[in-house]
């Protein structure tokens, strides 16, 4: 999708800042925020793992921009940091994410952004995991998706309700659940938007494993541990192989949904 643009740390437009600090176990972490609010994405880094967690814990982590935003950046400057082995992508509260927030109407840079972060998570040279719990929903579903490996928490809940409300799905799913769960599965899954268990996730090759929610932490954190003791250039060659053969048309998948996206909210009356 050539008109995806990297994000500029310095880009003003994005209201939020970044603060940083390190704590006595080696850990940086930091934050990311809009002026005067709770920040958005949460970022630690310790032993090769940086985990970036989505922090609207009210709205369920639903998305909006500051939060894809910040993603997106953290995700960019990653790929050059020698210090960041794996990324592992979590969220606070009581889900992972409930998917786009549609509080407001749908924007143009609403599209770009949740796309952007999709192609970021595939095409990045470095892997990572999806710790998904709770509610996991439309986009959150989606980036998902783009992990390399995924656990899920037993209490994990799916669902793709975008068909219902008259929006396309997002972050190259027609090319990713095809890839493994199949065309037909994949057609049922999207146009009826039936509630699924992470047991399901894990039968239909959607997940790696399904561990106990009071779990997720640790066996995300050793699976994280377990790839960054790889040597990284390996990894990468294992990652851009596989995903140039088994998703040779994510890039394709990402324009048509655009596309289709755009289609959608012309043809489609806002709060009908």
């Amino acid at each position: 999708m050539g008109r995806l643009a990297p994000i500029a740390a310095g880009d003003s437009s994005l209201s939020r800042h970044r603060a940083g600090a390190v704590s006595s176990s080696g850990l940086t972490a930091f934050c990311y925020a809009g002026h005067m609010a709770e920040p958005t994405l949460l970022s630690t880094l310790g032993k090769g793992v940086l985990t970036l967690t989505l922090n609207r814990p009210a709205k369920l982590n639903a998305i909006d921009n500051a939060l894809a935003a910040a993603l997106l950046e953290e995700l960019q400057a990653a790929g050059n940091d020698t210090d960041v082995r794996v990324i592992r992508l979590r969220g606070s509260g009581r889900a992972f994410c409930a998917g786009c927030d549609i509080s407001a109407p749908p924007t143009e840079q609403d599209l770009e952004l949740v796309q952007g972060v999709a192609v970021g998570i595939v095409r990045h040279p470095k892997p990572v995991v999806a710790a998904v719990h709770g509610w996991t929903v439309g986009a959150g579903f989606e980036w998902m998706m783009d992990a390399d490996v995924v656990v899920a928490a037993d209490n994990a809940r799916f669902k793709l309700p975008e068909a219902s409300i008259g929006v396309f799905v997002t972050g190259g799913l027609v090319a990713t659940l095809q890839a493994t769960a199949g065309l037909s599965r994949a057609k049922a899954m999207m146009l009826l938007g039936e509630e699924f268990s992470a047991r399901q996730a894990v039968d239909w090759g959607l997940a790696h494993r399904s561990v106990p929610s009071n779990q997720l932490d640790e066996v995300s954190m050793a699976v994280c541990q377990r790839l960054a003791a790889l040597d990284p250039t390996v990894v990468a060659h294992y990652k851009r192989v596989l995903n140039a053969i088994g998703l040779d048309r994510f890039d394709r998948a990402i324009e048509e949904e655009s596309n289709a996206s755009r289609m959608l909210v012309k043809a489609v009356p806002l709060g009908t």
